[in-house]
């Protein structure tokens, strides 16, 4: 039998949340602010250039693994990045992440092939997966549960400018300079978060003996990688018993398992398992994953209901993005004030309550032939996310102490992203499934791509655009379904399971434990 699992003695004590005087607490949120700009407008502004990147380079059967990289190696890594960050500290990991992801930005700007721009992009996703979730630990070691909750608002709208204005500021610079440099405008936001939260920012870690379970980071990352892999091939139509998806699968499942095991025994785990010993964690981990998959599936099939049956154009589609953005970074801002006001689950019952209507309202988008509904969908889904997320945060930072905080921090970001990556694979075997069963095998990617392209759309015989834009309506019917299937199951274990909190009379700070002769 293993160790029975119990929490590391580390030994800390409690100081002043403003130790930083004004003006350096000034310079580390900037630093913060520029970090989350940073990774937030790389999300949002390659996809404006890809048309012209594939053009340029060829390789258009490569086009989504751009993507897939970047996701595959971005989200394997937040786990890794809190844990390290409790051992070690903020800065130094920070530090590190961010000069992968700038590394990484250059060489995509430099790529001259689509193999490489695909082996760049997931260099950039090794540093992007430690810069949201160490940037949110830093907030949460140096400020008290008031000046969070204002702070986590501030951060939120900053990443919903920055996701509204990528495509324009992508098309923009692909246009009058070169799609390089969509790369290469991360390299200034980079240097000038460095600087001022290097400069800043002053950690005092104690120097102790550290035994870094290599094993279970290891086990951790190649399964996530293979089982995300395995789940992307799957989306990508090439169905669910194709030998490579079932191998990927099975053999990131065994190594998940394996990983279990080794983090039961390890002493000082890469992903503590008893924090879901925790009701508050559990529930946001487990409700996480559920909301990612909602999350990543509005975003991702709502523009295709745009393009593909209203016969919408790119720019047109990102005008269901723009609200789901807008929607977040307002809600953001209201949440902190009603965590203070009231309490931590006051703002989750609020969003949820949000994006269970946007999931009911999501169900009357297939036969409505109007752009109105998907955008009030997506803005409702944003308001949702924006309450939700901030009280998810905020909550579990205040539940732990600093050798916990990191950690707990990138366990929020991680269960959305791991919940979209499965959500998104499952959703497009539905959609694809469906398609083939009202078009039949042969035509249904063709007729597909068809809608999808303006040249072949106008083309078709207006009888034949007709039946095509009503299969696809009818396919993305099936899959609006699963997306509130997922909503209804979030909710309910939301709702019902998250612990009624207390907001302290006056939080209490834990930071880094003071190293001697320091």
């Amino acid at each position: 039998m293993g160790r029975p699992l119990r929490t590391p003695e580390i030994s800390t004590h409690e100081e002043s949340p403003r130790e930083l005087s004004r003006g350096g607490q000034i310079a580390v949120v900037t630093g913060v602010l520029f970090g989350t700009f940073l990774a937030a407008l790389d999300t949002s502004i390659v996809g404006t250039a890809m048309p012209t990147i594939v053009g340029q380079l060829g390789g258009l059967a490569l086009y989504p693994w751009v993507f897939s990289g970047y996701l595959l190696t971005s989200t394997t890594t937040v786990p890794l990045y809190g844990r390290l960050a409790d051992l070690y500290g903020r800065k130094r990991l920070l530090v590190v992440a961010t000069l992968l992801f700038l590394l990484g930005s250059i060489l995509c700007g430099l790529a001259q092939s689509m193999p490489q721009l695909v082996l760049f992009r997931m260099l950039q996703g090794l540093g992007a997966g430690g810069i949201i979730p160490v940037t949110l630990t830093i907030l949460g070691d140096l400020f008290s549960i008031e000046q969070r909750a204002r702070l986590q608002g501030l951060t939120s709208a900053v990443w919903g400018a920055s996701a509204v204005a990528g495509p324009t500021v992508g098309g923009f610079i692909t246009d009058t300079l070169s799609w390089r440099w969509v790369f290469y405008v991360n390299i200034p936001f980079g240097l000038v978060s460095l600087l001022l939260i290097g400069l800043a920012l002053r950690e005092r870690i104690a120097r102790r003996p550290h035994r870094i379970d290599y094993a279970g980071a290891l086990a951790l990352t190649v399964g996530l990688a293979l089982l995300l892999l395995g789940l992307l091939r799957a989306g990508e139509g090439r169905g669910w018993t194709a030998p490579d998806v079932v191998g990927s699968l099975a053999v990131g499942t065994f190594l998940l398992g394996v990983f279990l095991r080794v983090e039961s025994r390890a002493r000082e785990p890469v992903l503590p398992l008893w924090l879901f010993r925790r009701r508050l964690i559990g529930v946001v981990f487990t409700g996480g994953v559920l909301i990612g998959a909602g999350m990543f599936g509005v975003t991702s099939y709502l523009p295709l209901f745009v393009q593909g049956v209203l016969g919408g154009t790119a720019i047109t589609a990102g005008t269901v993005v723009m609200p789901f953005a807008l929607g977040w970074s307002f809600a953001s801002t209201a949440s902190g004030r009603i965590i203070l006001r009231f309490s931590f689950r006051a703002p989750v019952v609020v969003g949820m309550t949000a994006m269970l209507l946007a999931g009911l309202l999501l169900q009357l988008v297939p036969s409505r032939a109007e752009l109105l509904w998907p955008v009030v969908v997506a803005a409702l889904f944003g308001v949702g996310m924006g309450f939700s997320s901030t009280a998810f945060i905020i909550a579990v930072q205040n539940a732990v102490g600093w050798e916990e905080r990191g950690i707990v921090t990138a366990l929020v970001g991680f269960s959305r992203t791991i919940g979209g990556a499965v959500g998104v694979a499952a959703l497009g075997t539905v959609l694809s499934t469906a398609m083939r069963s009202r078009l039949g095998m042969a035509t249904s990617e063709t007729s597909s791509n068809a809608l999808l392209n303006p040249e072949l759309r106008a083309a078709l015989d207006p009888a034949q655009l007709a039946a095509l834009r009503a299969a696809l309506a009818d396919a993305l019917g099936a899959v609006y379904l699963g997306i509130l299937i997922v909503v209804v199951l979030a909710f309910a274990l939301v709702v019902l399971s998250f612990p009624r909190q207390p907001i302290p009379a006056r939080s209490p700070q834990v930071t880094a434990p003071e190293s001697e002769g320091e």
